[in-house]
């Protein structure tokens, strides 16, 4: 009995996902569209559009916050996770510059597009897995900012980087085509599926679980869930305008905007809080357990 579990078609639908720049219905292929509400965005010469001008301003607007507080990390000098923290936002500024492609429709060639879809998911596959060292991190296992920390962290990170992009790469080339059946409806690529849409929640759930010790545990505060709780809501609350109401706002603005605008404007907040969230719980005043020998 067919499932919907690994299928993409309903999602690329209703929403607008880099994903979905990887099968024969997308127009990055020459396609169609998968039969929902068409962003259409501003148009150019030639034909063309510039799909969603709103999120390449934010994804701008990101790549410069997220500079900002990686200079504000490295005046931190005796925080604790200051370089893995520094790693986390140098994934989302990669994972920045690939959606204003992705998904933010600048206009570009359609296998240019699907080199960067490639790098978009396995960035965001990377990153989420870098977020979760970080919690790791927290607790002092490892000697954090050492060459063995940062090594282990980006070596683990670099190998959901490769397997992620080699999936979406194979499956917009074509170049085994072992995946030829996802190209069309229902779009089902199971190694997508678990790599770009179930494995980054499965990371972020343990990263606020971890946190969540380590604060209250750990630390004996409360202060600080203020901003993890803030964050978690903020990152919630960007998927369900990425999800669910953006056919909705597709379609109450004849195609000028949809979802994805706020999915990254709340996803930016999100990782903005997630900072101060780090930044509070690596304080020097923060009472630390005793030892004694």
């Amino acid at each position: 009995m067919a499932t919907a579990f690994g299928n993409f078609h309903d999602f690329c639908r209703d929403s607008t996902l880099p994903v979905c720049n990887l099968f024969l219905e997308s127009p990055t292929r020459g396609g169609q569209g998968f039969g929902g509400c068409e962003l259409r965005g501003i148009p150019l010469s030639g034909g063309r559009n510039l799909a969603n001008l709103g999120t390449i301003i934010l994804c701008g607007l990101a790549i410069l916050v997220s500079i900002g507080l990686f200079l504000r990390s490295e005046r931190k000098k005796a925080a604790v996770g200051r370089r893995e923290i520094q790693l986390f936002l140098i994934g989302y500024i990669i994972i920045q510059i690939c959606e204003i492609i992705t998904v933010g429709g600048f206009p570009l060639n359609g296998r240019a597009r699907i080199v960067f879809t490639a790098i978009h998911l396995a960035s965001i596959v990377a990153t989420s897995w870098i977020l979760l060292m970080n919690a790791v991190v927290g607790f002092q296992l490892l000697d954090d900012g050492t060459i063995v920390s940062l090594g282990l962290l980006f070596g683990t990170a670099l190998i959901f980087f490769i397997a992620t992009g080699y999936i979406a790469l194979d499956q917009g080339f074509s170049w085994t085509g072992h995946f030829d059946r996802s190209l069309t409806d229902p779009n089902r690529n199971i190694g997508l599926y678990v790599l770009y849409q179930l494995a980054p929640l499965l990371f972020l759930a343990i990263f606020v679980i971890l946190e969540t010790i380590l604060v209250l545990r750990v630390l004996g505060e409360k202060k600080p869930m203020i901003y993890l709780l803030g964050a978690t809501l903020l990152f919630a609350l960007g998927q369900i305008f990425q999800y669910v109401i953006s056919t909705h706002i597709c379609q109450g603005t004849d195609g000028k905007i949809n979802g994805a605008l706020f999915e990254t404007l709340f996803t930016l907040l999100s990782v903005v809080m997630l900072w101060v969230f780090w930044s509070s719980i690596t304080e020097d005043d923060w009472p630390m357990p005793q030892t004694y020998t």
